[in-house]
């Protein structure tokens, strides 16, 4: 086998899928630059309390505010599940951490914080260093121009590749609304939502099922009049007043809104409301990218990406880290990052373009045959560990451990059964042990 081969490579963001790409590419010996528009690391994580002046964050010109968090969040998944396997996110013992097993977004930001310190990340780091062009020059480089976000000047810079890890939770997707230009109540979208005062002695409806709508409708209620879900999953015999609750509802989905101030729904039920939150998730969004129509995003279905990764014609070259959604992210994003690691030092072969544009074709295909939308293309759910272990495949690294797997489903369960309390009870005591043996091996052999 020849030698590999150090690269040159610009990696777009600094959250937790570019530190992990990051720590990855150094590792295969590659020459990185990682640029953060921000000046910290974390990317989603790093919480700001600032909302957008467009609170539907529809309007191209805004200024955008890049973090979707809302001041109470707390995770939906385990800290023993959602951690590196290279870091296990362990509970830390120093002054003013969130020592709880689905701790807060600050945590999870001091974890990212860890991560970084613990190997020496952010000397790859340009803070304040916002992308504005990424595009092909000669010899298939890539020119990569960035601009201070003080306005202070910039960089034009060429390197071998690019990593695109910029994150999907920043450019709302917003519902269609029959009669939305005519209803005189106020929107928002769930990217600008922070704290429940706003909503004080007001009637709500609220579009979604995601766990952030599940959180955002429970906390409005304590002190909106009123809170309505309209959600395209209710089923009929769960349609009405939720239990345990006196002022929420739960609809299908709004068939129209009017002038007069009415919402209607499919279900039939009608209510005047103050405002409608859009809890309705958000677009891939590469402003920056231009590959002259070789990558497009079509119904939110960025393609054709071979597995998600890849565009075949410019594979290795321009790759992406994270696009999957309904997955433990910081897990998919270390196997993704070792596999383009390792293609691009040419120590992992990769298929060839014709293979890849087969392969993607059969996946598109067997989606229309099923029946599932474009926009649900990334979307994996129960999918994600047979690809995740297809990914340690290529890269040589052990398959993902069962006990994690377990541990997903397991509190998934608990969340649609008891999702108040889901967080602070639990039963899979066994499980826990089984994961703190492993931290302690997988920490040794991957370190």
């Amino acid at each position: 086998m020849p030698s590999p081969i150090s690269r040159t490579v610009a990696v777009i963001g600094a959250g937790a899928a570019g530190l992990c790409a990051a720590l990855e590419l150094r590792r295969e010996g590659h020459s990185v630059v990682v640029y953060e528009r921000e000046n910290k690391v974390g990317g989603i994580w790093a919480y700001t309390p600032e909302t957008e002046l467009d609170p539907m964050g529809s309007d191209p010109a805004r200024r955008v505010v890049h973090s979707s968090l809302y001041a109470s969040l707390r995770t939906n998944l385990p800290r023993e599940v959602m951690g590196f396997r290279v870091y296990p996110f362990v509970a830390s013992r120093k002054p003013g951490r969130d020592p709880r097993r689905f701790p807060c977004h600050g945590e999870v930001l001091e974890y990212l914080r860890d991560f970084a310190q613990e190997f020496g990340l952010e000397e790859m780091m340009r803070f304040g260093m916002e992308v504005w062009h990424v595009g092909l020059v000669e010899d298939r480089k890539w020119m990569v121009r960035s601009k201070k976000r003080n306005g202070e000047g910039g960089d034009d810079e060429v390197y071998d590749a690019v990593v695109v890890c910029n994150g999907h939770y920043t450019e709302p997707r917003i519902a269609e609304i029959p009669g939305i230009d005519e209803w005189p109540g106020k929107q928002i979208h769930s990217h600008n939502y922070r704290v429940p005062e706003p909503f004080r002695d007001q009637v709500v409806v609220l579009i979604g099922s995601s766990a952030s709508a599940d959180d955002i409708s429970r906390e409005i209620a304590k002190v909106a009049n009123e809170v309505h879900i309209a959600s395209r999953s209710a089923q009929i015999e769960d349609i009405g007043q939720l239990p345990g609750y006196d002022n929420i509802w739960l609809h299908s989905m709004i068939s129209s809104v009017h002038k007069d101030g009415t919402v209607a729904f499919h279900d039939g039920d009608k209510i005047y409301a103050d405002v409608i939150l859009h809890c309705t998730g958000y677009k891939y969004h590469f402003p920056f990218l231009e590959t002259n129509g070789i990558v497009t995003v079509e119904d939110n279905r960025v393609g054709p990406l071979y597995q998600h990764v890849f565009p075949p014609a410019l594979a290795p070259w321009l790759s992406f880290v994270g696009l999957p959604w309904k997955v433990v992210p910081f897990i998919l994003f270390e196997y993704q990052c070792k596999w383009i690691a390792g293609v691009l030092s040419g120590r992992i072969p990769l298929e060839s373009t014709e293979e890849m544009k087969s392969d993607i074709e059969a996946f598109y295909s067997s989606l229309k045959a099923a029946g599932v939308d474009k926009r649900y293309t990334h979307q994996m759910g129960a999918s994600q560990f047979e690809y995740d272990d297809w990914l340690a495949g290529k890269s040589g690294s052990p398959p993902t451990k069962e006990w994690r797997k377990q541990m997903y489903f397991v509190t998934g369960k608990r969340k649609s059964s008891w999702p108040k309390t889901y967080r602070d009870q639990w039963e899979d005591e066994d499980l826990i042990t089984q994961a703190n043996q492993d931290f302690k091996q997988e920490s040794e052999l991957l370190a």
